[in-house]
């Protein structure tokens, strides 16, 4: 087999400007991607809208020209879509990296970056696992940057129920929640934006969030929507609450008062997402306690030589500061290190 350049895991924001650098020094690079192009964004509830302006979104010097201040998600894919056309990029879709490890290939060293085939049906977030095992393949690079986000690995609470089916860790479109009791639980963006979308769209909400306030993170136009919704009273809310149980049609909660039934038809468990850690210590990375792979912030090479994060899978536990806005150079930069040492 070939011995390539760089392999890219991921078609992202991060993976897409590190391919069109790649291209663009003349680099031979693969992405391979586990479902559709910039498949986070995709999977994104279909009404929401980024926190960014368009600008702050573009790669590859590519105008992302919109009619809003904010952009829409149909507006990003539309965007991305053209971008990966402009510079022709090489993507292999519905393949999941299983395994990045140190190999050899004609005597040189080398990694080899395992895939299997993923049904596309299978591909959304958080079920990648049931992924059809018939189709490995295995590809060999001198070098590999894992531009793999953090979506895809819900945070869980760990609790009994927390696998019914009526139990979610993404949201999506409100309709069938119509005139049903949903508990959404989280303090942060996703959680108040699906709970200010059910609402209105006929849903009984209740916001459960551990601590006694909402994260400052949450959108700025959103934060006094979901406070003031839930001073009068639309949005029930428990603040300073923690979830101990989920039941087919109840939420066992624990707050100052004590233990409390929660009615609920719906659950979603909006706790946030991380990267995939097991990938990235299987390859050999480090981790630190909060799950921050060891890395050079100028270079964004790990400890292992040659393997390269990019984007969300940098951040750990610790997802908020890590946006589309400041991920997006992190390729450009990974390739400019890659160009200067030559090709071995």
């Amino acid at each position: 087999m070939a011995l390539r350049d760089l392999i890219i895991v991921g078609a992202g924001p991060s993976g897409l400007s590190a391919a069109i650098a790649a291209r663009q020094r003349g680099l031979d690079y693969q992405i391979v991607e586990q479902g559709t192009l910039v498949n986070s964004i995709y999977h994104f509830p279909p009404q929401m809208v980024f926190f960014t302006t368009p600008e702050l979104l573009e790669i590859g010097g590519l105008p992302f020209v919109s009619p809003y201040e904010k952009p829409t998600r149909a507006e990003a894919l539309r965007y991305y879509r053209k971008v990966v056309d402009a510079f022709d990029l090489k993507i292999a879709f519905d393949e999941k990296v299983v395994s990045v490890c140190r190999d050899a290939q004609d005597g040189e060293p080398a990694f080899a970056v395992e895939t299997i085939a993923t049904d596309r049906a299978q591909s959304s977030p958080g079920s990648i696992e049931s992924a059809r095992i018939d189709g490995r393949r295995v590809r060999h690079a001198r070098n590999v940057i894992l531009a793999i986000g953090y979506y895809d690995h819900p945070n869980v609470l760990n609790i009994l129920g927390e696998d019914l089916p009526h139990v979610r860790h993404y949201y999506g479109d409100p309709h069938p929640y119509y005139r049903q009791r949903v508990v959404v639980v989280g303090g942060g963006n996703s959680a108040a934006e699906a709970s200010l979308d059910l609402f209105r769209s006929g849903a009984h909400v209740t916001l459960v969030h551990r601590w006694t306030e909402l994260k400052s993170t949450i959108k700025y136009w959103v934060k006094p929507d979901i406070e003031n919704r839930i001073k009068e009273g639309s949005i029930a809310a428990r603040l300073n609450a923690c979830v101990m149980e989920i039941r087919p049609e109840v939420v066992v909660i624990r707050a100052a008062g004590g233990i409390e039934d929660l009615p609920a038809d719906a659950v979603f468990l909006l706790t946030g997402y991380h990267p995939d850690w097991d990938l990235l210590e299987k390859a050999g990375v480090a981790l630190d306690a909060r799950g921050v792979p060891a890395y050079d912030s100028e270079t964004f090479e790990t400890n292992v030589h040659g393997l390269f994060v990019a984007g969300g899978a940098i951040s750990g536990k610790d997802t908020a500061p890590i946006f589309i806005e400041n991920g997006r150079f992190h390729g450009e930069r990974i390739i400019e290190t890659i160009g200067r040492r030559g090709p071995h």
